[in-house]
């Protein structure tokens, strides 16, 4: 008997099968040793800790308009709480600082395209902004107040009794402060402002009846205009962590700073900072 002709194709068909599995597992293997091999094109990069010692150099974002938490001199100098935070960070790491100013809309922008390495500006530590980059933290604990024209609006006993048409609120334009007053103060016109003193300017002016800000924010602009007749809320609105914000994908570096920061807690260093700079206005004196 003749054999059955569909055997051989039948091998063919095995045997074509075989040499493109086993050409798909070589070419798999090939490219994952391209990848982890260094040297080669698809090596892994160089963690964002390791390009930053490579460097030399810490790039920190700040707005520097922030007193006291960060302000630049006429000289060109950044002084305040934050920026004794960051200047021991890098000398502990051995580094020089290098200091990005940008407005405070701009500094997790900034951060996201690789043009500074961490941002410290009184940022508040939020799911939003967590879901974008990285936190170490909290250094400080401080929450959502508010400075106003009047003693009938900071006396006001909810914010129900703050959400009126006539009212007019200045915040700073990509804070938190701005969010508060778009969620909870709905009917009330908002005004957003590139930084704190021109919000101050507006109250001054009698553009807006009120400045919602930072808690520290508040206490600082009436520290600064004792003679406006101004008057704070007594408790904040909200707690908000403030934190030291870093890439998304740098577990390393933020390490590193968490790490850090734990010292200084443990070790006193940040109380003796924030006695410094956040117990009164004593700095005022140095400020330019």
């Amino acid at each position: 008997m003749r054999e059955m002709p569909t055997s051989a194709p039948k091998r063919r068909r095995m045997s074509r099968g075989g040499r493109w599995t086993r050409g798909l597992l070589l070419g798999l293997a090939l490219g994952f040793a391209a990848c982890q091999t260094p040297g080669l094109p698809g090596a892994p990069a160089p963690s964002v800790l390791a390009q930053i010692l490579e460097r030399g150099e810490l790039r920190v974002g700040v707005s520097g308009d922030l007193p006291p938490l960060n302000m630049k001199g006429d000289d060109g100098d950044f002084r305040g709480f934050e920026i004794d935070v960051v200047r021991a960070l890098a000398e502990s790491m051995g580094l020089e600082v290098r200091f990005v100013e940008k407005k405070f809309a701009q500094l997790l922008p900034t951060l996201e395209r690789g043009e500074v390495d961490l941002v410290v500006s009184g940022l508040t530590i939020t799911p939003e902004r967590n879901a974008r980059v990285a936190f170490a933290g909290p250094y400080f604990i401080s929450g959502t107040s508010m400075l106003a024209r009047s003693r009938e609006i900071a006396e006001a006993r909810s914010p129900a009794e703050l959400d009126h048409p006539e009212r007019r609120y200045a915040a700073l334009e990509g804070s938190t402060s701005e969010g508060y007053v778009r969620d909870r103060l709905p009917n009330a016109t908002l005004v957003t402002t590139v930084d704190y003193e021109s919000a101050v300017q507006l109250m001054i002016d009698g553009e807006v009846d009120a400045l919602v800000a930072d808690h520290l924010a508040c206490t600082v602009s009436m520290w600064r205009n004792p003679d406006a007749g101004f008057a704070p809320v007594g408790t904040p609105f909200t707690v908000e962590p403030l934190g030291i914000a870093l890439p998304a994908r740098a577990p390393l570096l933020l390490n590193l700073v968490q790490n850090y920061l734990n010292t200084l807690e443990t070790t006193g260093l940040l109380s003796r900072f924030k006695a410094k700079w956040l117990a009164d206005g004593a700095w005022m004196s140095e400020r330019p």
